[in-house]
């Protein structure tokens, strides 16, 4: 009886670990299939992940990208049906902010029902933040939709209009005047309060002071490192963020980045390409350790295909002309 019990525990374990792998492999197709705008089979993918562990989603941002995908695919039912279970669920969805300026689910805007939907999410979103310092989150709300919601129209510009069009060049000029106003109002919380984390400000207005940041100047970035490397230390910030900065800052500075987060495109042909890395065979380690996923996940997002030795020979060529020049 005891051996029976064992080998059908062991059976199970298996098909559980088994189907959790190919749960991961439809979401990161799903991803893909998003990215490449057939957002009909990226929908279908996540429905083939879910059903594999009987419909459930083995993260709330795989239940939220799958109504995004049904969204855009023009599949309003299937849509608020994953964001209504994702808002009434144990996690109780509660990104307000994020969903309310999402374009993915602007189709949603019209239906009756997209109301009630943000009105749960804001109930979810005031029960999670009740000790927190709401007129800052307030302000801090406002500041990422300033940050993100202009952002979120790139994508649509650049396919519309081209890289080098007029109409892409006076939307960035709209982005840089926003940043400046942000950043003016970032730097004050930051240098009276320091960097706070998400027990004071929440999630997303943690993420705010981050974003401010890292779309900053120089010599504004190189200010607020150490602010949030002992923010880090603290839980008060995320290390992958940290992570992001830091090969931001060493670009600008003429060096090579750490951790492969920063994609450039060549100015003549438009290729986009990892930007210098120092020692890039042990990236993966290094990223690891920060929490970030590998870079050949990574850069996948550019449909590109991380090769090292490439990426050496390309990184020798770009600091043979710096040289020169």
């Amino acid at each position: 009886m005891r051996l029976s019990i064992l080998i059908l525990l062991l059976t199970t374990t298996i098909c559980f670990g088994q189907n959790h792998e190919k749960y991961a492999a439809c979401t990161k197709q799903a991803e893909k299939l998003y990215d490449l705008n057939e957002f009909q089979n990226s929908a279908d993918k996540y429905k083939e992940a879910f059903d594999l562990i009987d419909g459930k989603a083995s993260s709330s941002s795989d239940r939220y990208n799958a109504a995004c995908s049904y969204a855009l695919a023009k599949d309003v039912e299937s849509s608020f049906s994953h964001l209504f279970r994702l808002a009434k669920s144990r996690a109780k969805y509660n990104k307000y902010g994020h969903i309310s300026i999402d374009t993915d689910l602007n189709i949603l805007h019209q239906d009756e029902r997209w109301e009630e939907l943000l009105a749960i999410v804001k109930v979810n979103k005031d029960e999670a933040e009740k000790d927190f310092d709401k007129p800052l989150m307030v302000k801090l709300d406002s500041i990422h939709d300033k940050d993100q919601k202009c952002r979120g129209e790139l994508r649509k510009i650049t396919e519309k209009f081209g890289r080098q069009s007029d109409e892409l060049k006076a939307h960035w000029k709209i982005i840089l005047e926003k940043d400046s106003i942000n950043l003016v109002k970032v730097e004050k919380i930051l240098d009276e309060r320091g960097w706070l984390g998400s027990n004071v400000i929440g999630g997303q207005g943690n993420m705010t002071l981050f974003l401010v940041i890292q779309h900053s100047d120089l010599e504004t970035q190189v200010k607020y490192l150490p602010m949030m490397h002992e923010a880090v230390k603290k839980g008060n910030a995320r290390a992958s963020n940290l992570a992001l900065l830091e090969d931001r800052v060493a670009l600008r500075q003429g060096k090579r980045q750490i951790y492969g987060s920063q994609i450039h495109s060549d100015k003549e042909t438009g290729e986009m390409y990892v930007a210098p890395l120092i020692d890039p065979e042990n990236v993966d380690k290094r990223r690891a350790e920060v929490g970030l996923g590998k870079l050949a996940e990574y850069v996948s997002n550019w449909k590109l295909i991380w090769d090292v030795e490439k990426h050496k020979a390309r990184t020798a060529k770009i600091e043979a002309v710096k040289k020169v020049q």
